[in-house]
């Protein structure tokens, strides 16, 4: 029973502990990225049609749907909606040139950063899909949605450790699930400080941003 205690307390602290982190690192990021996030809204704008800002439905924690918020970096089509279903490719001839950078950057996901403060997100976590994504996955991957026991991230380890980018077959979405698994069985705080620091290293370059 003492043990039983010992380790609700222990998920109890983990999870206040992240929720600290997550809050006081997105609020200081948001105040401090500022200017650069309103320099990037207006490149957009002049790039290309359409709003600076786009959002869509994912799956997020235990499955609840919330609309992530990313910087628009593919031309908005005439029908004004995009294929929730299909993954950008490499030389993707829907991404913008503002958009390729972004992209290439990460940059395209600093927006998230409100829906880490609106506690929708968390800093770390895996990657959030859209359900028909999972829908074509999942019943070919053993433990696909272990996943959504934990809330989804702006970075994870699985991004960090070279999983990122488009995931076409079932051996790299199976790659990138792993260590999906891995995180939620093994998350702590001290984790996710490495990961931050791992993704702040690796948010130029990469020839999987796209």
């Amino acid at each position: 029973m003492e043990n039983s205690e010992n380790g609700r307390l222990d998920v109890m602290l983990y999870h206040t502990g992240k929720r600290i982190f997550d809050v006081c690192v997105a609020g200081a990021a948001l105040v401090l990225l500022a200017p650069l996030m309103l320099l990037i809204a207006e490149r957009i704008r002049r790039d290309s049609e359409g709003p600076a800002l786009f959002y869509q439905d994912r799956e997020g924690f235990l499955g609840k749907p919330f609309a992530i918020l990313k910087f628009r970096t593919m031309a908005t089509p005439a029908t004004g909606e995009f294929n929730v279903f299909e993954q950008a490719k490499r030389s993707d001839p829907r991404i913008t040139r503002v958009g390729a950078f972004l992209r290439q950057s990460s940059l395209d996901e600093l927006p998230q950063l409100l829906n880490v403060l609106r506690g929708s997100m968390s800093l770390v976590g895996p990657r959030p899909h859209v359900t028909a994504l999972s829908e074509r996955f999942a019943p070919l991957i053993q433990g696909y949605y272990e996943r959504l026991r934990a809330k989804p991230g702006i970075t994870g380890l699985a991004q960090v450790s070279g999983c990122r980018g488009e995931t076409a077959t079932v051996a790299q979405m199976a790659a990138r699930i792993d260590l999906d698994r891995a995180y939620v069985a093994q998350r702590s705080l001290w984790q996710d400080l490495l990961i931050c620091v791992r993704t702040l290293r690796s948010s130029i370059g990469g020839d999987d941003a796209y």
